[in-house]
């Protein structure tokens, strides 16, 4: 059975491997791995996959709008090298099918997993990287990816998204908000929570909840960084 879904896998993937080793290899999860039996996983793969995926994301969202902003360009990346996104395309492979899994992952649900489909996914370009080059799996990714282009937002959903995807296009560490106090009856409470980056001084806000301070603190860093605004 699993042959067969290796060839559909291929089929999909518009690329036959020469090394079925090679493409055994990028579809063999870490919890195969055991200290009696130590497998060759994919892990060592998902790490090169993740690099060249973001290489060939960033070089087609160049291609595609020449007059975008640096930091629009870093929020629609982020959205298009995700996990959530590589899981989406994993299950238009139905890459699920084709993976080697230890028999508690896969009772577990693991065929169906964000985090190991999108691993599985980089994994694979990593593996057509290594075996046939750049401009090889350059075409794989564009293919693949184009489909996503079309539904992109141009504007995060909540502040607290928004300096998330930020952040990560400047480079930095991802925020972390910490609750300063609560004050008010329980009926009324009055949140203060601060909102810290490495590298960046700190903001805080106010509210209602511990999910609309957040938001205000990460409002207050967005306004004052000057991104607010900027999503053209």
């Amino acid at each position: 059975m699993r042959g067969r879904n290796l060839k559909g896998l291929e089929t999909a993937l518009g690329y036959h491997f020469k090394s079925r080793a090679l493409l055994d290899r990028a579809l063999t999860h870490a919890s195969t791995r055991t200290e009696k039996k130590p497998v060759d996983d994919n892990e060592r793969l998902e790490f090169l996959g993740d690099r060249v995926l973001g290489l060939t994301i960033a070089e087609l969202l160049l291609e595609l709008d020449p007059v975008a902003s640096e930091g629009a360009l870093a929020r629609r990346f982020n959205r298009l090298v995700r996990k959530d996104a590589c899981a989406h395309i994993g299950r238009n492979l139905d890459l699920g099918t084709a993976l080697k899994l230890s028999a508690s992952e896969e009772e577990s649900g693991g065929r169906d997993k964000d985090t190991i489909l999108a691993d599985a996914v980089e994994a694979l370009l990593a593996a057509i990287f290594q075996e046939a080059g750049f401009p090889v799996v350059r075409e794989v990714v564009r293919r693949l990816w184009t489909p996503l282009l079309s539904g992109l937002p141009e504007t995060a959903t909540d502040p607290k998204s928004a300096l998330q995807e930020w952040a990560q296009g400047q480079g930095k560490a991802l925020p972390v908000y910490i609750e300063i106090s609560r004050e008010g009856p329980d009926h009324a409470p009055r949140f203060t929570t601060e909102v810290q980056i490495s590298g960046l001084k700190p903001a805080r806000g106010i509210g209602a909840s511990k999910r609309i301070a957040e938001q205000a603190a990460a409002t207050a860093v967005l306004g004052r960084e000057g991104v607010l605004g900027k999503n053209k």
